[in-house]
Order: structure tokens, then C-alpha cells, then sequence
């Protein structure tokens, strides 16, 4: 089943689940604006397909004063813009049984990446898509930590899940609108995330997890079947195992406050 969007921004599109997915997009016949702070590799994605085909944009989306006007000019240049895939994130360690090894500043950083920078997107991009004719979508890459954390990186996990819930959220609110709200859930996949680079404390961090092709394969069916929630891996297993109850339980709250 072809996906069902045809001009799609795709942010932290220079590596990783982003590039793979920007690459299966085009692949596939829609039309990419990637998004990503290093100019080299996009400008490597444009060379490699056409700028016909893909769009390169050098942005920084922690810049959160800036999204307004890098929505603005992409929504001009893209009137026909009908997807979003908001992809970009960060990992690091925190061990808060070491307090003195706590960097405040890189805990903001890695939480304004992960979810602040994502609600400042969905508000710049949704009057555009408020205001088509035919179907959007705003496409979320969470993770399965946002369903079941780990130890060694409690802002991230904390930044996922708040914005699953959030997404939740979104999802009820656009609910009759044209305007889809999709989640995609990542179980670890191997990709720079883990690498040392950005995680010392990992060894071999690019070994970690499932291999990107076999998940870009599984997201991308899931993504195109129309399906609003895409867990992938050991993310489905805890999204079968509790996630489906817990989602009854908000559906119920939803419609006991409703008119509140």
C-alpha cells in the first residue's frame, strides 16, 4: 500500500530513522523537504535524488523562537505541503545517585529537542493543515521508553512519554478533522544515537538494537497501512502486553469529561 501523502517535511532527516525513512518516502514517490542541522548530508540526500525529489533545509529546531518563521516560509514555498514527520531527537545519561554528574543544561537541551521543539512544530504547521481540503498528517517518532523506561536515561524516557500523552491528546482533540495524528513507536535501533560520540559511557552503541533496514521495512508498511499507532519490535510487545488497556481506560475518562 503506497503512502498516502505526497509532499512530506521530515525533520532530523541527516541520519539515522530520519534519512531512512526520507529515503523509503522518496522511493516510494513523494516528494521530501529534509530537515537536519548538517548541510553536508543534506546536501548529499538532494545530490543523490534530484531537487526534484528532495528539498534540503539547514535548521536547528531547538531554536524554538525560529519555528514560527522556518514553518512560514517552507508552508510558502510548499502550499501543497500535506505531511509532517517529526522525527528529531537526542539521548544522554543522567544518574541522579551522582548528583555532581548531573549537567542541568544538557538535560534542557536533550528535553526541549525531544519534546518541547515538537509541540512548537505542531503549532506553527496546524493552521496549514487546518486549512486543506484534503487529508494531512502529523507523524510523531516516540519511542517504546515512552511506554517502558530504562534506568540509564530518565529525561529521555520522561520527554517520550509526556509526549505520547500528549499525542493522546491531539489525537482527540483533531478527532473529525482532517488532520491525522500518528504515532510511530522505535524499539532500540541501530543508529548514531547510541553512539559514543553523544554516549560515552556506550560501548559499541551502533550495534545496539534492531538493524535500521528491518525497521524502516516494518515502520514505513505500518506507516502507509493508514494505521494511527505504530509500535515496531520489543515496543509492540509492551504496547500489546498494557498500552491497548491503559488507551481504554483515557477513551473512557474522554467521554466522562466530555462537555466539562
Amino acid at each position: 500500500m503506497p503512502f498516502p501523502y505526497k509532499k512530506v517535511v521530515v525533520t532530523g532527516a541527516t541520519s539515522g530513522i530520519g534519512e531512512a525513512l526520507a529515503r523509503k518516502l522518496v522511493d516510494d514517490g513523494s516528494v521530501v523537504i529534509a530537515v537536519g542541522r548538517r548541510k553536508e548530508n543534506l546536501d548529499k540526500l538532494v545530490q543523490e535524488y534530484g531537487h526534484d525529489k528532495v528539498q534540503g533545509i539547514q535548521f536547528d529546531i531547538t531554536q524554538l523562537k525560529s519555528i514560527p518563521h522556518f514553518a512560514t516560509n517552507i508552508i510558502n514555498t510548499h502550499p501543497d505541503l500535506d505531511c509532517i514527520i517529526l522525527n528529531a531527537g537526542i539521548q544522554r545519561r543522567s544518574d541522579f545517585s551522582d548528583p555532581d554528574t548531573v549537567d542541568i543544561d544538557v538535560l534542557e537541551l536533550e528535553f526541549r529537542t525531544n519534546y518541547l521543539s515538537q509541540l512548537a512544530l505542531t503549532k506553527a504547521f496546524l493552521p496549514h493543515f487546518q486549512k486543506k481540503d484534503g487529508q494531512s498528517a502529523l507523524i510523531y517518532v516516540t519511542s517504546g521508553l515512552a511506554l517502558v523506561p530504562i534506568v540509564r536515561c530518565p529525561n529521555y524516557c520522561a520527554a517520550k512519554a509526556g509526549l505520547h500523552q500528549f499525542i493522546l491528546c491531539l489525537r482527540e482533540q483533531l478527532k473529525g478533522s482532517r488532520t491525522k495524528v500518528v504515532e510511530l513507536f522505535p524499539p532500540a535501533v541501530q543508529t548514531e544515537l547510541h553512539d559514543g560520540k553523544h554516549q560515552p559511557d556506550i560501548k559499541n552503541g551502533r550495534a545496539i538494537g534492531m538493524p535500521l533496514d528491518e525497521f524502516t521495512n516494518q515502520a514505513y508498511a505500518g506507516l502507509a497501512s493508514g494505521s494511527e499507532q505504530v509500535p515496531v519490535g520489543t515496543a509492540k510487545q509492551a504496547f500489546d502486553a498494557f498500552e491497548v488497556k491503559r488507551q481504554e481506560i483515557f477513551a473512557q475518562m474522554v467521554q466522562a469529561m466530555r462537555g466539562m
